[in-house]
């Protein structure tokens, strides 16, 4: 999985943002402007999960993440899809695959939610009120292509993650520093990449992985992914209206 957004800004410009950002474990996804072609982007140089990620959903062509039982979070730029598969890493088979009823898109950021037509078991992820200082470790996971160059192979079966960092905003370019994250790779050739887009970027709280942001795009408008840091919605920013977009989140 690359580190591109398949809608970052960059994408916004070069169509590269559809998956989460591009980081070895997840793809990047592109920006609002994106086409739906562009969508879809793999974390490159990452590896396959090492675990379950009960909130892990598969959203035909991009990655999403479940904030309540009948709620998924994912990236503007990606298409609504009728049903998404909830709870599994494999995005063929396990978990639940459930319909979509209605999406509500963020009037600034690159983030959608959706509802689902029935709620699903498994655990949400929380969404923190802060997503963290500069040097917060953090995983980025999604189902983005796993090598840099566009249209260099298909999405993985199996989602990958990436273990990155928040970095200052002057390292993404176009970044909205108040309600976006700029994400480290891990080296100078993993990230988030196409089909990552809309995917989880979590960090560790208290033993539990916490959904802090949402793959947007690059932040170097390149269309290979991991060549720069990536750009993340951030989630806890916004939360106030994601709560009130679905009726309370969890506590």
């Amino acid at each position: 999985m690359k580190v591109f957004p398949l809608l970052s800004r960059l994408l916004l410009a070069t169509g590269l943002a559809a998956a989460t950002l591009a980081m070895p474990a997840a793809a990047q996804a592109a920006p609002p402007s994106s086409t739906a072609d562009d969508i879809g982007i793999l974390v490159v140089n990452g590896r396959q999960a090492t675990e379950n990620y009960p909130f892990l959903v598969y959203t035909s062509g991009c990655t999403g993440s479940l904030i309540k039982a009948n709620w998924v979070v994912t990236a503007r730029h990606c298409p609504t899809p009728s049903s998404v598969r909830v709870g599994s890493v494999n995005r063929s088979s396990g978990g639940t695959v459930v319909s979509v009823i209605r999406a509500v898109n963020h009037p600034r950021i690159d983030v959608k939610l959706m509802q689902l037509a029935s709620s699903v078991s498994y655990a949400p992820a929380p969404i923190p009120t802060t997503s963290g200082a500069v040097g917060t470790a953090t995983r980025i996971i999604g189902w983005g292509q796993t090598c840099a160059p566009r249209g260099c192979g298909s999405a993985p079966t199996i989602a990958h993650e990436l273990d990155t960092s928040i970095v200052a905003d002057s390292r993404c370019l176009g970044i909205d520093g108040s309600y976006e994250i700029c994400t480290n790779n891990t080296n100078g050739n993993a990230g988030a990449c196409y089909g990552d887009s809309g995917g989880p970027q979590v960090r560790m709280i208290s033993g539990r992985w916490h959904l802090i942001g949402a793959t947007s795009r690059a932040g170097n408008n390149s269309s290979t992914c991991a060549t720069a840091p990536s750009i993340y919605g951030d989630l806890s920013s916004i939360r106030s209206w994601i709560n009130t977009q679905v009726g309370g989140l969890p506590a």
